[in-house]
């Protein structure tokens, strides 16, 4: 094979990332090189599965380039040459002797669609950690017009990840994620939701008829303990039918323990006594806060499970949609609270997989184990 060599013709190995599924994909990459005809066992991948350049551009090249004759393939190396040639045109620093390298780590060709099979994982789980990162790079994008649509779109797109990933790797029943979740976000501007829902406390309390028309605010839509409780003594009252002013909210308070933080009785009054606007202004102000916060809380930890390399995509799935379940809860609020019309979002087919079935890959490189 012709061997042309560059300063930088061992970087691919030198600098070789650490990760397994770097290993994997070499193995891969070597089982397709020794032998072509293993391809057509090999399903679910394409070159962007790859999660280095040079491994795309040889996957690239294998799969484009016609197979050789079994028995030509075993006694010369043109195969391999324009493989080599191919794949050079995407990625310059592919040499000669890192196709050899390839084939000499290859551990079972006949495992080919098990490694694949592993590419494949580690490919769905990045395409899950860019999703969750480009949600909450969208929550803090303050120049969008419509931040809760943009942000309830991006969720879908999500979504939408998730679920070609449960077609390919269907969830198992109760596996979580063993990841620990990150803590929610604080608020964006803590001063102006603590202002805003101080209006919507004291508007309420001058204007409890309004109390109704809101339901679908919650206190934990609230960014303040002592808000959030205070809201809750609100809706009590006015559920009860008893008179709501800031005296007898102040006593509600008190007998739910709210005033133990160390609250100050008058300044409770005093911010009580301060209405302005409307309650389903400012209701639905704290409404898109919360939408919003939760969004990011829900990108952040899918970006935590699938950041973390011991999950499995079944696991990735579970944890993923169980934190996707918290935005569909808000925009069913956020749909209530603006008389927006749902919006069904379409889920799409199972994917049509060639080959085994997925769920029996192992069985199958162990039950066509070949010589080395």
């Amino acid at each position: 094979m012709p061997h042309a060599p560059e300063p930088d013709e061992d970087d691919l190995d030198a600098i070789a990332p650490p990760q397994p599924v770097f290993h994997v994909e070499q193995a891969l990459l070597g089982a397709l090189l020794l032998d072509p005809h293993r391809l057509s066992n090999v399903t679910g991948i394409a070159a962007d599965s790859f999660a280095t350049a040079a491994h795309a551009a040889l996957y690239a090249a294998i799969t484009t380039l016609p197979p050789p004759d079994p028995a030509e393939h075993a006694k010369n190396t043109k195969w391999l040459d324009r493989v080599l040639a191919t794949g050079r045109e995407q990625a310059r620093g592919l040499t000669a002797s890192y196709l050899h390298t390839l084939v000499q780590v290859c551990p079972w060709p006949s495992h080919a669609p098990a490694y694949a099979r592993m590419v494949e994982a580690e490919h769905a789980r990045r395409r899950l950690l860019t999703a969750a990162a480009r949600l909450v790079h969208t929550v803090h994008d303050v120049s969008l017009p419509h931040p809760v649509q943009t942000v309830l779109a991006e969720a879908d797109a999500l979504a939408a990840v998730v679920d070609d990933i449960a077609n390919r790797f269907p969830p198992r029943a109760g596996v979580l994620p063993r990841t620990t979740p990150p803590p929610p976000p604080a608020a964006p501007d803590p001063a102006e939701a603590v202002e805003e829902e101080q209006m919507l406390l004291a508007t309420a309390t001058a204007y409890p008829s309004g109390i109704e028309a809101v339901r679908w605010l919650l206190p934990d839509d609230l960014t303040l303990p002592l808000h959030a409780g205070l809201w809750q003594c609100l809706t009590s009252l006015a559920r009860r039918h008893e008179p709501v002013d800031p005296v007898t909210v102040l006593w509600e308070a008190q007998q739910r323990g709210l005033l133990d933080d160390g609250s100050e009785p008058g300044e409770v009054l005093r911010m009580l006594a301060e209405p302005a606007g409307s309650v389903e202004h400012w209701g639905e102000r704290a409404l898109q806060r919360s939408l919003l916060a939760t969004a990011e809380h829900v990108g952040r930890r899918i970006e935590a499970y699938a950041g973390d390399p011991a999950n499995t995509p079944f696991q990735l799935v579970v944890g993923a949609r169980r934190a996707l379940a918290d935005i569909a809860a808000a925009r069913t609020r956020w749909q209530h609270a603006t008389g927006a019309t749902p919006t069904q979002r379409r889920r799409p087919a199972p994917t049509t997989r060639a080959g085994p079935p997925t769920t029996t890959v192992a069985h199958v490189a162990r039950s066509t184990r070949a010589p080395r």
